[in-house]
């Protein structure tokens, strides 16, 4: 974002490196003070307000419509329907590759999930969008939905989540559930849970001739922007999106939605810019959600207690007209060293929104399945949840026998179990009481999130003025990666915070890669630091090469960057300030760009993060009511680029978690497919009252396989695990197995 300057907070000091520091978000005062301008602050001079008309109906065609009423409201301007959407040079039906999501476009009168979007008002007030929208009063002509789990006939979907196949196995499964002592099998049931950030998705869009300028919250900008472009037919490079601030995205901006487009429609169609922003309502329709999931869990294990099946199916949804598959039973696949472990999926249809990626999409709700199911086997063998998860761990990835790039899973178990207390747990359920009566209970999960990497770019500069600048069209959905990401810059350039301009937040600075899979940080971060590694070798050549320099002979191996100077790696009194040779060579600035990808080589190790989170929950033996009041969770995701932004995503994931287990689902009518709790009064999540006292513990863990710089991500792993403890605390509190989430609170009495 060029005309974004950020300014750390005073007592920002660097000690050594720039990385590792435990800064406060560079950011911060902008967003405490209100300056910081989110999508929808944007009102540039003309601007005209779009409401989107929903359907209530899940299934059937808009038989009428009043746009005559609609259109004869003060101040509406235009109300674009099927009849009279401006074209596009691609069909919203159609995918040019399995990242790419089919759009509800206004291109005819038939509804497939209701919140579809049927019509769109646009008025020079957002009351006048309003109250043309409510006045169109469409009818329908209703066919029976499909709803549900057992809804339709299920099939084997080819690949599950991101391309995974639907299908896993090693060893005998039937072999070692025939062998085993000890044999769990149990079901699970997760529900629809819907995105919910604080900012919703919103547009403000301008066309100049076949150019167009978006302000919009955005997890891929360059993704976006091969979207518009191919759906309007127009260059790539006349697209420019403003994403500086997103209020929240977890996986639902990831990929441009339908009503983004109806937005950037709505500003064709009358010819000035036009802002949509859509109601909490919608957003429970189309832009993604995490899909229903049915689990079946087989466990098989030893008179030792070890392992010797581990079968995991998983039943989910789509929607009817697109696919996106809930990979819940891939989380069994690299956790416990199992004698034989198969995971498989099945799908049914339903007339709903496409479900699509939602924060740890398919570890959320596969870790709570088998966490729980390992908890039970555990109790089966008799053996305390620590000590049996402990005769089952893992040395190398229990599917594919590939070494693990890095595993620090035993110092998160032991780390996380000393700080909790864990030691002298009673084995058995309901022997625990606080002093006004409640039912105590202790429970444990295990954390694991893949290490991924995409592909990203970045562009560095250093000045005559000793200053350096970092640009790349990174996202920040108010993790902190402003300022992760500038303290990598930072380093790279061998600078002080202070002395590095980090530029960010705009699709017309070089494209950063989606945000997403927890693998943001990784990816930027690699990028940066490839580009600031370029820089500094073209600032070395400028200097080792002339007879007059300190550095002369040194070789651009032979230097390393720092503070602003380059020294000689072999005489450390020989050296030169970065601003000393730029004017010898009578150069204003230097460039170098950088370019991330996962390595090759990397794909010979299984990576992912670990952690371990043990919970304490308290319950009322008369009403059944639930409080986790305790959750300790230790985890180990290599390198750690700022502890206190980690501290502040891994609460956050243990707070969802929380929230997965006691609080979160969205209630769809069995006989209209309508969500019946669209709103932030009626999804519950957690509130201050429902946080429970929260301790993280960073686990240090190098990784020298997963990229130069050893960063995992954070993004995720909090949710995994945290989940699955608490059931199992409710559980060892009550004596009572959770089997559908969120808990009902009337199966514990």
């Amino acid at each position: 974002m060029t005309d974004l300057t950020l300014t750390p907070a005073p007592l920002h000091r660097r000690h050594g490196s720039n990385i590792g520091q435990s800064l406060t978000r560079a950011e911060g005062a902008l967003k405490v003070t209100g300056q910081a301008a989110y999508a929808a602050d944007a009102h540039p001079a003309g601007m005209l307000h779009a409401v989107m008309r929903v359907a209530t109906i899940a299934n059937g065609r808009v038989a009428s419509m009043d746009v005559a009423a609609a259109k004869a409201h003060p101040g509406v301007v235009a109300v674009m329907t099927p009849g009279n959407r401006p074209a596009l040079a691609m069909d919203p039906d159609a995918k040019e590759h399995g990242f790419m999501f089919r759009l509800d476009l206004l291109q005819n009168d038939r509804v497939r999930y209701p919140g579809q979007a049927i019509a769109v008002v646009i008025a020079d007030s957002l009351e006048a969008a309003t109250e043309g929208a409510a006045l169109l009063a469409p009818t329908y002509d209703e066919e029976a939905p499909l709803i549900g789990l057992d809804a339709g006939v299920p099939f084997v979907p080819p690949v599950v989540g991101a391309g995974a196949p639907a299908e896993a196995s090693t060893g005998n499964l039937s072999g070692g559930l025939g062998e085993a002592a000890v044999r769990v099998e149990a079901t699970y049931e997760t529900p629809a849970q819907y995105h919910n950030p604080m900012e919703p998705h919103a547009i403000v869009a301008a066309w100049d001739g076949d150019t167009l300028s978006i302000d919009m919250p955005s997890q891929g900008m360059a993704m976006a922007i091969g979207r518009i472009a191919g759906l309007f037919g127009i260059d790539p490079a006349g697209i420019h999106i403003r994403s500086p601030f997103l209020g929240g995205g977890f996986g639902s901006k990831g990929m441009i939605a339908g009503p983004m487009v109806l937005g950037i429609l709505a500003a064709r169609l009358v010819g000035r810019p036009v802002k949509l922003v859509l109601r909490r309502e919608h957003m429970y329709g189309p832009v993604s959600h995490r899909g229903q999931t049915r689990q079946d869990l087989r466990i098989g294990a030893d008179a030792d207690g070890r392992l010797t099946a581990l079968g995991h199916h998983t039943r989910t949804v789509s929607s009817v007209f697109d696919d996106f598959f809930e990979p819940s039973s891939n989380t069994s696949q690299s956790v416990y060293a199992a004698g034989a472990i198969a995971t498989s999926h099945d799908v049914v249809r339903v007339h709903a929104g496409t479900p699509g990626f939602m924060r740890a999409p398919g570890e959320a709700s596969g870790s709570i399945a088998l966490e729980c199911a390992i908890d039970e086997a555990a109790y089966a063998c008799g053996m305390d949840p620590l000590a049996f998860r402990l005769a089952n761990y893992a040395e190398v990835d229990p599917l594919d026998g590939k070494p693990f790039s890095s595993k620090a899973l035993r110092e998160c178990y032991a780390q996380a179990a000393a700080r909790f207390g864990w030691a002298g747990r009673p084995l058995q359920p309901r022997t625990m009481r606080d002093a006004d009566g409640l039912l105590v209970g202790w429970g444990m999960g295990t954390a694991i999130f893949p290490a991924l990497m995409f592909e990203g770019n970045a562009r560095a500069v250093i000045r005559d003025d000793g200053r350096g600048m970092v640009e790349i069209g990174a996202h920040d959905m108010g993790q902190g990666a402003w300022t992760a990401l500038a303290q990598i810059a930072a380093d790279s350039l061998g600078l002080n915070l202070a002395e590095t301009e980090f530029r960010s937040g705009s699709s017309d600075l070089p494209d950063a890669g989606i945000a997403g899979g927890s693998g943001h940080t990784a990816t930027a971060g690699m990028a940066i630091h490839e580009a600031g590694a370029a820089v500094i070798a073209e600032l070395a050549a400028l200097a080792v090469d002339r007879a007059d320099s300190p550095l002369y002979g040194a070789g651009n191996t032979g230097v390393v960057a720092r503070n602003g100077r380059l020294h000689r790696r072999d005489d450390e009194s020989r050296s030169e300030s970065y601003a000393e040779i730029l004017r010898r060579a009578g150069k204003a600035e230097v460039e170098g760009n950088g370019h991330a990808a996962a390595d090759p080589a990397s794909e010979a190790y299984s990576k992912h993060a670990h952690g371990a989170v043990f919970a304490e929950v308290k319950v009322d033996p008369d009403l059944g009511q639930v409080r986790a009041t305790r959750l300790v969770g230790a985890f180990a995701a290599g390198r750690i680029i700022n502890p206190r932004m980690v501290d502040s995503q891994l609460y956050g994931g243990m707070i969802w978690g929380v929230s997965f287990a006691l609080h979160e689902a969205a209630v769809v009518d069995p006989r209209t497919g309508r969500v019946m709790n669209p709103n932030l009064g009626e999804y519950h999540i957690p509130v201050n009252a429902d946080v429970p006292s929260l301790e993280c513990i960073q686990v240090a863990e190098e990784d020298v396989h997963v990229n130069a710089l050893g960063i995992k991500g954070v993004g995720e792993i909090g949710i995994t695990g945290s989940a699955g403890a608490v059931a199992n605390a409710v559980w060892h509190a009550t004596g009572v197995r959770p089997r559908s989430f969120p808990i009902p609170i009337e199966t514990l009495l």
